[in-house]
């Protein structure tokens, strides 16, 4: 594996904890020397003649930080040894007061004494370089960083383990030992010998091919897990689609008016319920008509319809022809069978029969319906606790130790998996062993881009430029 980074073991230094005033600070440094900088910048209380090249790893050594002028802060000093660190090199990492004046005094000196300024993620990706972690598990700890709920939390904790990893590298290891032989035949190609039975090959294929297909169907459920269930809102002007965006956030997020056509372009949000993040759409009115710039909000409105695995249809329950909303309403459920949809017939409480009209939409059409106010934030808990229970149906899944999570994983077991279908196919054919092997090394190299056994610099690049500096 051969990666080109910049200064690749120098001394790098970086601020590991969030900038701004707080009761501590973490600074790293890692790489060759850091231990000489830090004691050229570090003095230990009671202890003169401390030495960080004597100190033994995971110990804490309390003392102060000292730049030419003088004193900076009182710190606690972590030292880690090679290999048994984040990054497998020698680091120390300075815990001081969170202030940011301080902090930035404390980088300054370590910059001023031979470190370099770290890169985004570059931590992480000394820690992959030097094989602590596979680039499958370096992703999994930007995922758990940014997790915006509890579900996505836990998953990129188990792929951070490593059992996704254990289960690709075991399938590498089938088709090594496949491509092996099957190398081994061309070079004994003229004696015509066969050291891969085509029927055991053609079995083993089918088992590989399941596995695939495993992960790959894991990916609808590793996506609403990582980036949260994908929810619309839609209906009719004036529905109350705003108001229900703000009151399952609790905030103001969308402007309210009794103006129909006030919301032109689409709004996203995120909220939380249960374990679960819903990225909520407030789309733009449906009708007919209306102005040019309307007519584009309402065309996109369809469009993020279109995308939705849950759709909130709204209707005014309090208007004299609520039904008039049906035929709306069987249309999505015809032309989004993907999607499950909800009826929320809001302004319950603005009529004392919405009970029985709530009985009427329910013999109309079949689907969930559920009744609220949304001005007065009546009824949500009910609304809330039924889109939970449809996200509980989305998200079930046997084996939750191997979703896939990334559409990078996704399209490269996509091509893994047509690979072996070309392989199966040629070899039903009889075809020439040189054009098996070639497919079977393609799918060997896509599920070796996963973990990093096969390097793109382009996809290493960019998967840590997503991580902030100091991790």
């Amino acid at each position: 594996m051969s990666i080109n980074l910049p200064q690749q073991g120098y001394p790098i230094a970086a601020i590991a904890t969030p900038v701004g005033v707080g009761a501590l600070a973490v600074v790293r440094i890692s790489g060759q020397g850091v231990f000489d900088i830090a004691q050229k910048v570090f003095r230990k209380k009671n202890n003169p003649k401390f030495q960080f090249a004597q100190s033994k790893g995971f110990r804490a050594h309390f003392g102060t930080v000292h730049d030419r002028e003088g004193l900076i802060d009182e710190v606690v000093a972590l030292v880690f040894r090679s290999p048994n660190s984040f990054t497998m090199e020698d680091m120390v990492e300075l815990s001081c007061h969170g202030g940011p004046v301080v902090v930035k005094h404390i980088l300054k000196v370590l910059l001023d004494e031979g470190c370099r300024l770290a890169e985004p993620g570059e931590f992480t990706r000394r820690a992959f370089l030097n094989g602590r972690i596979d680039l499958l598990q370096a992703e999994a700890i930007g995922e758990m960083i940014h997790a915006r709920s509890e579900s996505a939390f836990r998953s990129a904790v188990i792929q951070m383990q490593g059992k996704l990893s254990d289960r690709l590298d075991a399938m590498r290891e089938e088709l090594l030992r496949s491509c092996a032989l099957l190398e081994l035949e061309l070079d004994f190609s003229e004696e015509d010998v066969e050291f891969q039975s085509r029927p055991q090959l053609l079995a083993e294929l089918r088992l590989l091919q399941d596995e695939l297909s495993s992960l790959i169907d894991s990916y609808q459920h590793g996506r609403l897990l990582k980036e949260g269930v994908a929810t619309v809102i839609a209906g009719k002007p004036n529905a109350g689609k705003s108001t229900l965006l703000n009151a399952l956030l609790g905030e103001e997020r969308s402007i309210v008016s009794h103006q129909p056509g006030t919301t032109r372009d689409y709004i996203e949000e995120c909220f939380v319920h249960e374990k679960t993040m819903f990225r909520l759409t407030d789309t733009a009115g449906l009708r007919e008509g209306g102005e040019e710039i309307e007519h584009e909000g309402i065309q996109r409105s369809y469009k993020k319809i279109s995308e939705a695995d849950l759709i909130l249809y709204i209707l005014d329950i309090s208007c004299e022809n609520y039904l008039d909303d049906v035929p709306q309403i069987r249309e999505f459920l015809n032309n989004y069978p993907a999607a499950h949809l909800i009826v929320v017939a809001n302004k319950t409480d603005l009529i004392p029969e919405s009970a029985e009209r709530l009985q009427q939409l329910c013999g109309a059409i079949r689907c969930d319906i559920c009744g609220i106010a949304a001005a007065r934030r009546e009824g949500l808990d009910s609304l809330k606790r039924l889109m939970s229970s449809i996200a509980e149906k989305l998200n079930k899944q046997q084996d939750a130790s191997v979703l896939v999570t990334s559409l990078r994983h996704y399209e490269a077991l996509r091509n893994a998996s047509d690979a072996l279908e070309n392989a199966h196919e040629l070899i039903s054919r009889q075809a020439e062993t040189e054009l098996i092997a070639f497919e079977l090394r393609s799918a060997l190299d896509y599920v070796g881009e996963i973990t990093g056994k096969v390097v793109n610099e382009e996809i290493v690049n960019l998967i840590f430029e997503r991580f902030c500096i100091g991790k």
